[in-house]
């Protein structure tokens, strides 16, 4: 195992732990080792303390080994196969993001880095269907990455997942859609001129 990209992707998940992407036992991290082959966190994997035994390295075809790694992992090797630049994905659970995404359709930031680099409007992907959404959602999600040409799809209740050629662009992302998301609730709970619950 490639030691500078383990404590590369350790630095990383730990960061992402700190920020509430990642809760203790709660999303997955990926890197591409070669056209085929890729290194995931495993299914018990503590993401604030992550080790040389927190990782597997896999085909991106279904073998014993998958029973090991993160339930995300059919989400991984998909996308790892259909898009040839991407070099890291992550699954992440931003709890601002995902309870902005209960009550909307679709994200329009409203903060400058946000419309500045997301742009005006991201929609929110609705899986319909929890019950079966992790059986589909490795087909669903490809489909939706291909259609949109967009880097990552914002999935109502679920999370982001987002791939890209470098780790810190992918950080990029997650963190501009949940500050976008942040910024929008926190505007909304001091808009108390318009809010009945302020009406005496």
């Amino acid at each position: 195992m490639d030691q500078k990209l383990l404590e590369h992707l350790q630095r990383v998940s730990l960061s992402m732990f700190r920020k509430g992407f990642f809760s203790i036992f709660r999303g997955s991290i990926s890197a591409r080792l070669s056209p085929t082959r890729f290194i995931i966190n495993k299914q018990n994997a503590v993401f604030d303390s992550l080790d040389e035994g927190s990782f597997i390295v896999l085909q991106d075809k279904l073998d014993y080994r998958w029973q090991e790694s993160s339930m995300d992992t059919p989400i991984h090797a998909n996308l790892y196969k259909y898009f040839t630049e991407a070099r890291f994905i992550a699954y992440a659970r931003p709890l601002h993001a995902i309870a902005y995404s209960l009550n909307h359709e679709d994200l329009k930031p409203k903060d400058y880095l946000g419309y500045s680099m997301l742009g005006s409007k991201i929609e929110i992907y609705d899986p319909k269907n929890y019950k079966d959404w992790q059986d589909r959602a490795p087909v669903d999600i490809l489909h939706y990455l291909q259609e949109s040409k967009r880097r990552f799809i914002f999935i109502k209740g679920c999370g982001i997942v987002v791939y890209h050629r470098e780790l810190q662009s992918l950080l990029k992302v997650l963190d501009l859609i949940e500050g976008s998301c942040q910024v929008l609730q926190l505007a909304n709970m001091t808009d108390y001129e318009t809010d009945e619950r302020f009406n005496v």
